[in-house]
């Protein structure tokens, strides 16, 4: 396989990743750090380090929304449950 070819299928893969949490908002981040050592804001975070990595600036909230498929604010609004 090359190395174009490794990088479609991971890129695929990742927004498959994206499609099932934004169909999963019932789950919440505290869930998923407890459960997978991982939540929707480490994916944002390291979605803009992979970016810097390559030279391209993403700020923190652009981040977000591309994981959140909203605003944060707004996804924190609608779908966070008091804990």
């Amino acid at each position: 396989m090359n190395q174009q070819t490794q990088t479609e299928i991971e890129a695929a893969a990742f927004r498959r990743l994206l499609e099932h949490l934004d169909s999963r908002k019932d789950v919440q981040n505290i869930d998923l750090m407890e459960l997978a050592g991982f939540c929707r804001n480490c994916l944002s975070r390291w979605y803009q380090e992979a970016g810097q990595q390559q030279g391209v600036s993403i700020d923190k909230e652009a981040a977000r929304e591309l994981v959140y498929k909203m605003p944060y604010a707004q996804w924190k609004e609608q779908y966070q449950t008091p804990r």
